[in-house]
Order: structure tokens, then C-alpha cells, then sequence
């Protein structure tokens, strides 16, 4: 923690106040000629509650009421308090936020032991609350570090409990297996992912481990138990970080795109100071292992090791077409059912998994690219155009669309292209309201449409183009 200029008192009333080098600092740093020290000590309180400085603030007799910083996290006690004073200051660190599981008090003094007499005090009283706390909220106020962080063998065994049937624990490749998506139907025509459970609750249970060895890492009780040598310790330190790999590939495999919490930066920065020459690192959002240019190395893969990688492309294609391929309905329509086609093909290859991974590894590549089947060679470099000539296919339907002469393709063509010059031009006009971008691209879509199309075929094609424009200005945004 990054250590700034104290705020204080300043009088001679307090402690330390008489000291001149304390009226000498006080003097330099807070009271400059034309600026309003109360202001100043405003702003200072304002600016703790933000990431950037100051990082501490000494204070004495200062802060215990009407002072609410949920980010306070820690707590330095170094003066005698009592009862509701003492009850007043551990509250300034209970609060809830995000970015902490609990507020750590540092007792310089040795007066925590007041706490349980303050609270039985307080449990005496008739009344329900009293000073503006109630009773129920004092019960289980504080606990000592020392039960935080002899939970670490139990968290430790928990996160170890989702691989219980994997033979090595030390190969990565099977504990990245155990969490690997497995697709089964749901009855209604869709399907979903069984193991997506299994994963949250690693994911859950990891968190805790790592938060509850971050607690223990700090507390110098933790390094003078008995009960915790530095063989155990080494072993936590080594598991969290293969485990922190284990879970990158999890969600790697199952393309998940969770925002890293603060408790995930947290671990990271555990992992970086405490695991000697090692660096952990998660990347913001979905890393796509199978786009990273490495040499293929199928061939040297296991059966097994073939056939887990093919089930992976299987749900990576699923999820690609479904969410990537939402702004070009055609191109979903058209890889969904190929996929179907391909996923058959692989399992007629089921004694053959390299053979099923390179067939679906294949495809994978032609999704990838958007390269739709059957797409003129004139949208080739221009996939929105490509989007709004799928679009005009959708609304004629299969039969006419697969009877086109290239007389009729070619106009296609060209409307599609001016579908895209209109979109561009209602965005670029009209950037600050998305109600008039629609109403834009409805007015010179109708107009352009009608007469080739029809009425009805027009609304359709321009249904589809402001759903397409939605999403991409959301992606923008």
C-alpha cells in the first residue's frame, strides 16, 4: 500500500499535535496561503474513495461516525477505544464492495479483545438497536484471521474435488478434459452443455481457495502455525497456479467471455508476487486456441486426445455460428445446416477421430472465414454487402433463389451494394440517434426495394438489415 501525506487534526488538543515537526509539516503541506483547509480535507476524504491517491489516511480522533467508504479495506488501530467508539471504528471497514470479501483490522494496541465486551454490552440492552446499530448485525462482527486461513486445506481439497476421476492431476490436458463442454439434446430440438454447471462451481471453488491463500499469505500467524509447513505451502501455490491454466483452457474451450472480477485480479497479483518466475495471465475475454498459427500436431495426438479435440471443434462451431454469424442471417442459415451434414460425416468416422478432427477442423476454417457457399465472387471483399445479398435470398426463399439466371443474381448484386451504401450513409448522418438511423434506412430501403421485390418482400429484407444494423452499432458501442 502505497503510503501518502497523513490527514490530522493540526490543533494542539491532540496528541502529537504539540510536536513541531508536526506544525511545521501541517503547515507546508495543508495550510497554504488562500486555501480553505476544511475544503482540502474534503477533498482528500472524496479522492480516498477513488483509484487513484491518496492509498491511506492517518487520522486521530477523526472518521469514527459519518465517514462511509465501502473500498476501506483495512483498519490500523494505534489508540485505546472502547465500546461504541471501538464498535464505531471497526464499521468503517465492514462495509460491502466488490472488490473485498472482508475488512482486515490491525490491532497495534491490543484492544480487540474489547470487542466481545462491547458487543455483550450492547446484547444487554432491552432496546433493538442502539446508536444506530442493531443487534443481529454485532453477532459474528469479527473473527480472527486465524479461521480464515485454516480453511485452506478444506477450500484446497474442494477445488480438487471436480477431478477426483482424473488419473494425473498433473497433466493439465486431463484436468482441461474433466471441463470441456459435452453437448446433449434437450428434448425441444436444441441442445445444451452438461458440464456447464461443473464449471461454474470450479470456477466458484477456485476463487475461494485463491482468496482464502491470499488471506493466509498476509497473516504473520499463518507462517508461525505448526500446522502449515513449507512443503504445504509450495504445493497451494503450485495448484493455484495450474489450476488458474486449467480454468483459462476451460473457458477457452467453451468460448466464455466472463469480464475478470476483482477477485480474479486479485489471485493474478498473488500468483505474480508469490509464485517465484512465474506469471499467470488471463486475457480479456475468449482466447481462441485454435486460431493462435501453431503447427498442426494432430498427427502425434492419442485417439482419445483426437476425439476430445473434435468434440471441442463441435461446440466452438455451434456457438461461432450462433453468436458471431447473428449479423449474416443467411450465412447462419446456410453453416448451420452444413454443420449438420459435417457432424454426421464425423461420427460415420467414430474409429477414425484424427480423420473426424481434420473434417471438422476443415469447416471450422470455411466458418472462420465466412466463406458461405454459393456467395458471388463480386461481394467476395465486402461482407456487409454479402449480409444484405443473403438477406434478398432469404426473403425470395430456397426455390427462387437457387433458379436465379445470372441476369437476375447480378441485379441482386446490385441492390445489395446499394442496400449498403444506404445503411452507411443513414449511420454517418445520423451517429447520435439510433431512431433516425432506422427511420433512414426504412425510408431508402422502401424505395429501393419495392418495385423488384414487392411489398412484402421489402419489409422483409428490411427487417433483417436493421436487426444486422443493431447489432453491429452495438458491437460499436
Amino acid at each position: 500500500m502505497k503510503e501518502k501525506p497523513p490527514v490530522c487534526e493540526g490543533d494542539a488538543g491532540i496528541d502529537e499535535g504539540g510536536l513541531p515537526e508536526v506544525q511545521k509539516w501541517w503547515q507546508q503541506n495543508v495550510l497554504h496561503p488562500g486555501v480553505d483547509a476544511s475544503h482540502q480535507e474534503r477533498q482528500v476524504l472524496q479522492d480516498f474513495g477513488t483509484d487513484g491517491d491518496p492509498d491511506l489516511l492517518i487520522v486521530v480522533d477523526r472518521l469514527l461516525t459519518g465517514f462511509d467508504e465501502p473500498r476501506n479495506a483495512v483498519l490500523y488501530l494505534d489508540k485505546p477505544l472502547k465500546g461504541h467508539n471501538l464498535i464505531q471504528a471497526v464499521a468503517r471497514v465492514n462495509r460491502l464492495h466488490d472488490a473485498k470479501r472482508h475488512g482486515l483490522l490491525v490491532d497495534y494496541r491490543g484492544i480487540l479483545k474489547e470487542l466481545d465486551t462491547a458487543i455483550r454490552a450492547y446484547q444487554d440492552l432491552e432496546a433493538r438497536t442502539q446508536g444506530g446499530f442493531d443487534i443481529g448485525d454485532l453477532q459474528g462482527l469479527y473473527a480472527q484471521l486465524s479461521t480464515e486461513y485454516r480453511q485452506l486445506p478444506m477450500r484446497h481439497e474442494a477445488v480438487w474435488c471436480f477431478f477426483k476421476d482424473v488419473a494425473n492431476r498433473k497433466d493439465a490436458e486431463q484436468l482441461r478434459q474433466a471441463l470441456s463442454p459435452r453437448m446433449a439434446s434437450d428434448g425441444q430440438g436444441g441442445d445444451y452443455d452438461q458440464r456447464q454447471k461443473l464449471r461454474d462451481d470450479f470456477y466458484a471453488a477456485l476463487t475461494a481457495f485463491g482468496l482464502c491463500l491470499k488471506t493466509a499469505l498476509s497473516s504473520r500467524g499463518f507462517f508461525e502455525d505448526p500446522g502449515f509447513s513449507e512443503a504445504s505451502l509450495e504445493q497451494y501455490k503450485a495448484d493455484l497456479k495450474i489450476l488458474i491454466q486449467v480454468r483459462q483452457a476451460a473457458r477457452s474451450d467453451a468460448m466464455e467471455t466472463a469480464e475478470p472480477s476483482e477477485y480474479d485480479e486479485q489471485i493474478r497479483r498473488l500468483i505474480d508476487e508469490q509464485v517465484v518466475g512465474t506469471k499467470a495471465r488471463e486475457s480479456d475475454g475468449c482466447v481462441m486456441v485454435h486460431k493462435l498459427g501453431v503447427p498442426d500436431v494432430s498427427k502425434t495426438w492419442s485417439q482419445d486426445k483426437a476425439r476430445n479435440e473434435a468434440d471441442l471443434i463441435k461446440t466452438r462451431l455451434r456457438k461461432s455460428i450462433e453468436q458471431e454469424l447473428a449479423d449474416d442471417p443467411y450465412a447462419q442459415k446456410v453453416f448451420s445446416e452444413l454443420l449438420k451434414t459435417a457432424i454426421d460425416q464425423a461420427e460415420a468416422m467414430f474409429e477414425h477421430p484424427r480423420k473426424q478432427y481434420a473434417l471438422l477442423r476443415e469447416f471450422e476454417r470455411d466458418v472462420d472465414k465466412r466463406a458461405t457457399p454459393g456467395m458471388p465472387e463480386l461481394l467476395a471483399n465486402n461482407p456487409r454487402a454479402r449480409a444484405y445479398y443473403g438477406a434478398i435470398l432469404l426473403a425470395l426463399g430456397d426455390g427462387e433463389a437457387a433458379a436465379l439466371d445470372d441476369a437476375k443474381r447480378n441485379a441482386h448484386i446490385d441492390r445489395a451494394l446499394a442496400i449498403s451504401a444506404v445503411v452507411q450513409n443513414a449511420v454517418a448522418e445520423h451517429s447520435l440517434n439510433a431512431q433516425n438511423i432506422e427511420a433512414a434506412i426504412r425510408k431508402g430501403l422502401l424505395q429501393l426495394l419495392y418495385a423488384p421485390l414487392g411489398l412484402d418482400r421489402a419489409n422483409d429484407v428490411i427487417a433483417r438489415v436493421l436487426q444486422m444494423t443493431r447489432i453491429g452499432l452495438g458491437q460499436r458501442a
